[in-house]
This record gives structure tokens, sequence and C-alpha cells, in this order.
């Protein structure tokens, strides 16, 4: 929606969009999830559980959303503007209308454009997940604290929690080039 908005024709929609993108891009996100967590749920009172373990869970999840939209947001208006002008120019001489074409023509083509800049935005959110741990949200660093002090191998435990995110975010890599490769625009 934001990537709409920030292609838009319309001014107002166009600003929109550009304002999202640079206030939450701009943002640290630690300061982005300790406003969702403490500001806007302990003292605001908002909440989307009654269980506080919970409520922090799903503030993280809504801080990190806000964060990660205005990445990929980019990521699909930089595969927007690998297409043509002339693909748009074509889809607007045969009447379709500003979200006709988009839907029809230049979408499709802007998500293959898109791959690369959209595996590396999953990759960062991967490893962005972490940083939830300092508002208090239960993640793999609360548990690699935990098995460090019960039983002390504070190097292998480390290693091991790294090596797990080398494989989550490894094969995302790996795909997300090859899909990049596979369906790039042969010009």
């Amino acid at each position: 929606i934001v990537a709409v908005l920030r292609v838009s024709p319309v001014a107002v929609l166009r600003g929109l969009g550009t304002a999202y993108v640079n206030i939450f891009r701009n943002t640290p996100l630690t300061v982005l999830l300790t406003l969702c967590v403490l500001g806007l749920s302990l003292l605001v009172g908002l909440q989307l559980s009654q269980d506080l373990s919970k409520d922090a869970f799903r503030w993280a999840v809504v801080g990190l959303s806000l964060y990660h939209a205005a990445f990929v947001c980019e990521a699909i208006r930089s595969g927007v503007n690998t297409v043509p002008a002339g693909q748009a120019e074509a889809a607007r001489s045969i009447g379709l209308t500003f979200t006709q074409s988009l839907r029809e023509v230049l979408l499709p083509q802007a998500f293959r454009g898109s791959i690369a800049p959209l595996g590396s935005v999953l990759i960062a959110l991967i490893k962005n997940t972490t940083v939830a741990a300092v508002v208090g949200v239960a993640d793999t660093a609360k548990l690699l604290a935990t098995i460090t002090e019960n039983e002390g191998a504070q190097l292998g435990v480390f290693f091991v929690i790294a090596m797990i995110f080398v494989v989550l975010t490894l094969p995302i890599g790996v795909l997300s080039t090859n899909l990049s490769q596979r369906l790039a625009v042969k010009r």
C-alpha cells in the first residue's frame, strides 16, 4: 500500500507515502519498539492482550511491521522504477486507469525486479527480531542468557545461536539471488 502511495500520480498521496518512508526508515528500530511496547502499551494503556508478555510480543510485531514496511515499500518502488516508461504509457494509451495499469502491467514486472531487495529486507527482519529483546520480548537473546547462566559455556552457546541465524538467513539469501537472476528482465 505504501509503495502504491509512493508512485501515485496524486501529489498528496505521494507525499503521505514519502512521509511514512522518511519517518519510519529514519527512526531507530529500538526507539520505535520502545515507543510501541512501553509508550503505547504501558503508558497510554493500549493493550493488544491481557497477558503482559503476549502484549509485548504483539507490540513488537507491530513495531517491526511498521519499520520494515518502509523498506519493503522502497524495494517495490525500485522495482517499479525498473519497468520501462513505455509500459505505463502503453497502459494509459489503451485506456487503463492508474490502478488497472499498476495491477495488470507495472506491479507484475516490478516484483521481478524487487526480488533481491525484498530478500535483503526479509534477512534484515530476521536479524532485527533480536532488537525486540531490548524492550522485554522473549527471544533467542533471553534464551542465550539463560543457557549461559546455567551451563557456563558462553562461547559455545553463542556460536550455536549465531549458527541458527546463519541457517535461517543463508537459504533466503541464496533463494532470493537465484530467483532474482532467473526472473530478471532480459534486455
